[in-house]
């Protein structure tokens, strides 16, 4: 798998509020399909969907215990975007520093102005 559909299913995965609820839900501990779904107004189905998602992008893991598929948080599925986000704060904060710069030396000192000899009735 390469890095940049990586990067993009994560993105992906998680650009939906649901699918973050449930990634901040595991953060807590594993938890099943029903224990998902009783802290939701979505279905089994529904919470059984946004799971794939977060699985096949590499969020979750889960597992098999007889007949329940526990998910747990998979922290290394993150790795990808917390590169992606270091690498691109580098670049944003060069660029704005050679901004800032540049706009510093195209700043020419102003010199206060005189006052003109106005007559006042």
């Amino acid at each position: 798998m390469d890095s940049q559909s990586e990067l993009s299913r994560a993105f992906a995965a998680l650009a939906d509020p649901t699918r973050r609820a449930i990634l901040e839900r595991l953060g807590t501990g594993g938890a099943g399909v029903l224990e998902l779904a009783s802290g939701s107004t979505l279905t089994q189905p529904a919470i059984t969907k946004h799971l794939k998602v977060l699985e096949a992008a590499g969020l979750i893991e889960r597992s098999r215990e007889g007949r329940r598929r526990p998910a747990r948080l998979h922290p290394g599925g993150l790795a990808p975007i917390d590169e992606w986000l270091r690498r691109a704060h580098g670049e944003w904060t060069d660029r704005f520093d050679r901004l800032e710069s540049h706009l510093r030396s195209q700043t020419t000192p102003t010199s206060p102005k005189k006052e003109s000899n106005r007559v006042t009735r």
